[in-house]
């Protein structure tokens, strides 16, 4: 930063410590705890503590100051002083276990993980003991340098952020259109046919074929009756539907259908993608999340249908609430779900356990109907040569479909020798698929919402490894948006932690997957600039998510020459 630049962060950095100080220009521990952007109260008191070198109990501007310019301006040693002391609690010179497990404790914390402590304790051993190169039993600063350093992408631009709670962004407004609007047409047509003298004339063909084929559909549509053979209750109220199948009902991946519950509202119909794959042939899934008032209340519906006496049960299915499992393979390959009762938290899926403990699973015959399937522009992904699939939050949904059945179709290539049963993939390419390579990234605001899709992630995982050993044909990329940044100091301990302990148990610490979950939002130059160079054909990306974020990748698409297709939700 140049002259001109420090001056100006000088006079930035005063006039915000006049917004947060007192009447006696000093900033207590309150104050600065509001000051910071630090979700839990433990760094703001470490921070704190090291900021006030006079031990007077509050920060003076020149302290803060003082403490600042080695942080914004300082070396890499410079950071990580400060990181130990941060670390070093009792201020020893060194690092014991027990302040190791309690800051740990406190990043987990702040990043909204969740974690058994029986976990936290293999995260602490696993830093202990790969930083303690003396066998002393804590670590001093210099193996803790060394230790760091190992890491080059960890130390790359250290940071620690900052700011002020006088600086807010005002909270959006969102309109809402009720469903009986989108039926004024009626109206409309209805004066133009009574005040326009000879619109009636340009009116009778169209408006005849329009109306046969709303009265069709809506005969074919109620005559089509289906049932909701159950239900998952997922985290962040998501509402996963498995529904009966008709044998003539046919879509293709990525696709979307209208869906109405006579329960819930009878003349209601909302769309929603198709989750499951089309080689799925019994049954459908859509996950649905509560975002507005009919999706609430369909939550709502089935949260309500704990007592057996409040839903008539015409098929005769039984009803348990037990913890949804992982997915299994069936006699046709085509994936399903699989019941079981859950053990602790966090317990490894492949391993038949389940990470979601608020999930709940109901057997039920609840009658729907299905207006559909409609096409997206997902479709195309089967002629990509290469895909980025791009997925925010819910907008998994589509991409859910599409993934089994890439699965599903390249299995079927899969060929073996009947002899020595060595097996291999058919590089060449046909019309129902041309796809060479296939990166998925998953961006989740914190570690539930990714218990949406971890069973179908850990099957895909574990096929992957099956059918191609060592392969990059589908490639899995997770970001949790809560967790600290592998930039932040504060966060330093904590992600080498998780990489050494995901390198010893060859899975995630936070999904318990085989792919590293990437905390903090993805760096879409550097995601964008690895895909160009693996030169496997030409790049589409497809997103489901945000408006706001499709206008950044569409950005990051442009630059880099690759076809950008967009769903939103």
């Amino acid at each position: 930063m140049g002259t001109a630049g420090d001056a100006e962060w000088l006079r930035w950095v005063t006039k915000q410590f006049g917004n947060i100080a007192g009447k006696d220009k000093e900033i207590s521990l309150e104050e600065f705890k509001r000051a910071l952007q630090v979700k839990e109260s433990f760094f703001a008191e470490r921070f704190f503590a090291l900021f006030d070198a006079d031990g007077s109990g509050t920060i003076s501007l020149e302290e803060l100051l003082r403490a600042l310019r080695l942080l914004v301006h300082g070396d890499q040693r410079d950071k990580l002083s400060f990181l130990f002391q941060v670390y070093d609690v009792d201020g020893s010179g060194s690092i014991e276990a027990e302040e190791l497990q309690l800051v740990l404790r406190w990043c987990l914390r702040e990043s909204s993980v969740s974690l058994p402590e029986e976990r936290l304790g293999d995260l602490t051993r696993a830093l202990l003991e790969a930083a303690d190169r003396d066998h002393s039993g804590s670590i001093t600063f210099p193996e803790l340098q060394e230790q760091l350093e190992a890491f080059p992408e960890l130390m790359e631009n250290l940071t620690i952020r900052f700011g002020v709670s006088g600086l807010f962004s005002p909270a959006g407004i969102r309109g809402k259109v009720f469903y009986w609007t989108h039926l004024s047409y009626i109206s409309v047509w209805t004066l133009l046919i009574l005040h326009g003298p000879h619109f009636w004339k340009w009116f009778l063909v169209p408006g005849s074929l329009f109306v046969l084929e709303k009265v069709l559909g809506w005969a074919w549509r109620r005559a089509g009756g289906l049932h909701i053979v159950e239900v998952n209750l997922l985290p962040s109220k998501v509402t996963h539907l498995v529904i009966q199948r008709p044998p003539s009902f046919h879509f293709k991946p990525g696709d979307y259908v209208y869906l109405n519950v006579p329960a819930i509202a009878s003349y209601e119909w909302h769309p929603f993608s198709i989750s499951s794959a089309p080689e799925q042939p019994e049954t459908l899934w859509l996950h649905i999340r509560s975002l507005g008032q009919w999706t609430n209340r369909l939550y709502e519906y089935f949260q309500q249908l704990e007592s057996p006496s409040l839903e008539p049960n015409p098929a005769g299915r039984s009803r348990s609430w037990a913890q949804e499992g992982s997915v299994a393979s069936g006699r046709d390959g085509s994936v399903q779900l699989t019941a079981f009762r859950a053990t602790a938290p966090g317990q490894d899926p492949e391993r038949g356990g389940s990470t979601s403990p608020g999930e709940t699973r109901r057997l039920c015959s609840v009658k729907c109907f299905l207006d559909g399937p409609y096409g997206t522009p997902t479709r195309r992904i089967f002629l990509s040569e290469h895909a980025v699939l791009i997925g925010a939050g819910i907008g998994i949904t589509p991409f859910a479909s599409i993934l089994q059945s890439i699965m599903y179709r390249y299995r079927r290539r899969r060929q073996s020798c009947p002899r020595c049963h060595h097996s291999w993939c058919e590089e060449l390419r046909d019309q129902d698929m041309t796809l060479r390579k296939v990166d998925f990234i998953w961006i989740n605001r914190d570690q539930k919402h990714f218990e949406w899709f971890l069973s179908l992630l850990s099957k895909l995982e574990r096929e992957q490894a099956e059918l191609e050993p060592g392969g990059r044909f589908l490639e899995l990329h997770l970001y949790m948006t809560s967790a600290l940044a592998r930039s932040d100091v504060k966060a330093l301990g904590l992600q080498v932690a998780l990489d050494l302990l995901a390198a010893k148990e060859k899975r995630d610490s936070i999904t318990g997957l085989r792919t590293r979950t990437q905390p903090g939002r993805p760096d879409w130059g550097k995601v964008f600039g690895k895909v160009a160079q693996e030169q496997v054909g030409k790049v589409q990306v497809f997103f489901c998510g945000s408006p706001a974020l499709a206008k950044v990748i569409r950005g990051h698409c442009e630059r880099f020459g690759f076809r950008f297709s967009r769903e939103n939700f």
